[in-house]
């Protein structure tokens, strides 16, 4: 029992550092190949080319 709970502490901890991770990177997200698109709070698809974040990307 308490190596469940020793496991399940431990990969929430991994997920929560990879969420931040993300945060702080400040990439846009991206569909895998394949996938569905990502779509934006409007519902417009948040393509590569339309990524407001692709100019700090690129540089």
């Amino acid at each position: 029992m308490q190596l469940a709970l020793l496991v399940i502490g431990l990969m929430a901890i991994v997920m929560l550092a990879m969420a931040v991770g993300v945060m702080v990177n400040g990439r846009c997200l991206r569909g895998s190949c394949g996938g569905p698109d990502i779509l934006g709070p409007n519902g417009e698809s948040l393509l590569c080319a339309t990524c407001p974040n692709r100019d700090a990307e690129e540089g």
